[in-house]
């Protein structure tokens, strides 16, 4: 996943699912997986919300300086990515 020049590092298939398999079975009742790029890492992270708007809260990965940024926003249930 995020193959290509618009993406800084490509992510592995299996941790983007084990992502969403633990985001529907955590104890908290969230309902979005944001995939955040860690500038300082050099590493995706995920984050798990539970209302659509806190996705807005985070700067979106574009060129912008930061050091965490939205790289994709996901529906736990759908799988449909939002951003």
């Amino acid at each position: 996943m995020f193959d290509g020049a618009s993406f800084p590092k490509a992510l592995d298939e299996q941790t983007f699912e084990s992502w969403l398999e633990n985001g529907r079975h955590s104890r908290i009742p969230f309902n979005f997986l944001l995939i955040l790029w860690d500038d300082i890492e050099g590493e995706y992270e995920p984050v798990y919300v539970s209302e659509r708007e806190e996705i807005h809260k985070y700067d979106r990965y574009t060129n912008t300086p930061g050091r965490q940024l939205l790289v994709a926003a996901y529906d736990l249930y759908s799988e449909s990515r939002l951003v």
